[in-house]
Parts: C-alpha cells; sequence; structure tokens
C-alpha cells in the first residue's frame, strides 16, 4: 500500500518533491534518483529499503547536505535546502545532522571519548561527550581506542559520536552491515532507545528487509524511484528481528 501522508506537512521536518539526481560519467548521464517525493516528520523512524543501486545513498545524501539536487525542491522545516550555498549546507551538517555509517569511520589514535569530543568541538548546545557514551553504556570504555574494541562497540562510539552534537535528524548508512546478527539487533534497540528518549528524527538505509518491521514506515526503492510507501501499525521490538 502506498502511503506517503502526514496529517500537516508545513510540520514536515524534511520534504522532497519531485527529486531528481543525476550524474555524469564520461559522456553518460545516470541517473541515481527520479522524481522522488517523500514527507518525513519529525520523531519518526523512517527505514529505505532496496537493492543495491536502487538509490539509498544517493537519497540519504541529498538530505544530509552532502550533495545537490538536480531538480526537485528539498526542504528541512520549510527553507529550502535545495537553494542553498555550500556554507549553508556545512552549517547544516554541523549543526543539525548525525551521521552513522557502515564502517566506524572512528580516528584510530583517538580514544573512544576524544572521538566523541571531536564532534561537539564546534556545536553551540552539545551533550556532555561522556554522558553520550553512558547512553550507549561505554562510559567505562573511554579510555580505550578503536582497536581495543569489538567491532559492536565502535559501531556504539560512533553513534554516540553522532548523537553528541543533539542532532534533529540522525541519517544511518547500513549500520548493522558490518555486524554480526545479535550485535546488530543490539544497535538497533539502541536507535529505537534513543529516538524514544531524544526524539531524534532517525532515517536508515539497508537491503536488509529484515530491519523493515522495527520501522514506523518503509520507503522501497528501485532504479532510483520510490515503488512503495508502507506505515507499520505496530512495529516489532529488534528482539524478534530474524534474518
Amino acid at each position: 500500500m502506498f502511503d506517503n501522508s502526514v496529517d500537516d506537512t508545513r510540520s514536515a521536518l524534511l520534504r522532497l518533491v519531485a527529486v531528481d539526481k543525476t550524474f555524469a560519467m564520461g559522456e553518460v548521464q545516470v541517473r541515481a534518483a527520479h522524481r522522488v517525493s517523500l514527507v518525513i516528520p519529525p520523531g519518526e523512524f523512517l527505514v529505505m529499503l532496496g537493492p543495491s543501486g536502487s538509490g539509498k545513498t544517493t537519497i540519504l545524501n541529498l538530505v544530509g547536505g552532502l550533495d545537490t539536487v538536480s531538480a526537485g525542491q528539498l526542504f528541512f522545516r520549510d527553507r529550502e535546502m535545495s537553494a542553498w550555498s555550500q556554507p549553508e549546507l556545512t552549517r547544516y551538517r554541523r549543526d543539525s545532522v548525525g551521521f552513522i555509517f557502515q564502517f566506524y569511520n572512528l580516528v584510530p589514535n583517538l580514544t573512544a571519548l576524544e572521538n566523541v569530543m571531536v564532534a561537539t568541538e564546534l556545536i553551540q548546545q552539545p551533550m556532555d561527550p561522556l554522558e553520550a557514551l553512558a547512553k550507549v553504556e561505554l562510559e567505562d570504555r573511554a579510555d580505550h581506542f578503536p582497536a581495543q574494541l569489538s567491532g559492536g562497540e565502535q559501531q556504539r562510539v560512533s553513534i554516540a559520536r553522532a548523537i553528541a552534537k543533539n542532532p534533529e535528524l540522525l541519517l544511518c548508512d547500513e549500520p548493522t552491515g558490518a555486524l554480526d546478527f545479535e550485535t546488530g539487533k543490539k544497535v538497533l534497540r539502541l536507535l529505537i532507545d534513543l529516538k524514544q528518549e531524544l526524539g531524534t528524527t532517525i532515517v536508515l538505509i539497508t537491503h536488509n528487509t529484515a530491519i523493515a518491521g522495527v520501522a514506523d514506515r518503509v520507503v522501497h526503492l528501485r532504479s532510483g524511484e520510490v515503488t512503495e510507501v508502507e506505515r507499520n501499525p505496530h512495529p516489532i521490538p529488534p528482539e524478534e528481528v530474524v534474518w
């Protein structure tokens, strides 16, 4: 069932209107996103689901201010991001967005605490870095370097780094992709708990269909287009996810 409605689009955190993204590869134009329209309200957990090449990462990069649209409009709280300058996009990424990647991107010669501190240095009202580590249950590992942490612990440090900015929007690129089954479920539980506690809007992209069950809504993508948007009236707990 296609369902892309919210009660009032004026209250949307993000709004995409007929967004296109085209890349030039030599003389060939590659269309990575085509006429994508989507409304994302504050506090939603949205999963974008699709195979490799479906446009998931392209759309995540657009809403994260890492790339710009080729056509259409993109709004953040009714401000048109698609008309912003590069300095405006930089401020948006710095102040409003937290990023979590599949491969943790931690600085190897900094401790867990120092990796979190780096993200807060230019933020006006950051969370205390040690508090951020406490939220992911790693305060006792604050002085450990990434090489001294397991994969799951490194991913939790990357989540702490992202939330320490107090972002309105948390963008997750295959955050369980490099983790084993049980650790992946713990990361999903952590994201849901943070959403409920902090009210953060979460957009997570994945090719793993099992993860879709935990979301408030699921956007299905194929060949750069939205093929279906479905609402989960009763999202399942991460502990019940099987893949």
